[in-house]
């Protein structure tokens, strides 16, 4: 079927399909943005519960190294804000690839619309 169809057509098909699996990525990249702030929120929120001469860890790699509240504290918080720009990022290029998809969606329909219909 495809071979009937004009090739700025298939071309225009090709984008749609390409424009949705990378909006498929995006989705999966943003959900998995979100669950690392809400663990680093999570865990902001059980160190404040505790006190400020509480022994704390944290992974670096395959190690757990000490380190005091307040530093662990920091490094959280700047976390949660690089993940913040990060879902910001992921949201404009949803709606880039999202304004992308429309246009050429109106453009596919276009072409479809201006094709002689098919015998048969």
């Amino acid at each position: 079927m495809s071979g009937e169809l004009p090739p700025q057509v298939q071309n225009q098909l090709a984008q749609l399909q390409q424009l949705q699996q990378q909006a498929q990525a995006l989705v999966a990249q943003k959900s998995q943005i979100e669950l690392l702030k809400k663990e680093a929120e999570a865990a902001i929120k059980e160190l404040d519960k505790s006190p400020d001469d509480v022994v704390v860890y944290k992974n670096v790699g395959e190690l757990m190294l000490r380190s005091d509240k307040a530093t662990l504290m920091t490094e959280l918080k700047e976390r949660v804000d690089l993940l913040d720009l990060r879902l910001k990022t992921v949201a404009k290029q949803e709606e880039r690839i999202q304004s992308r998809f429309n246009q050429l969606q109106d453009q596919l329909r276009q072409s479809l619309g201006q094709m002689p219909p098919r015998g048969g």
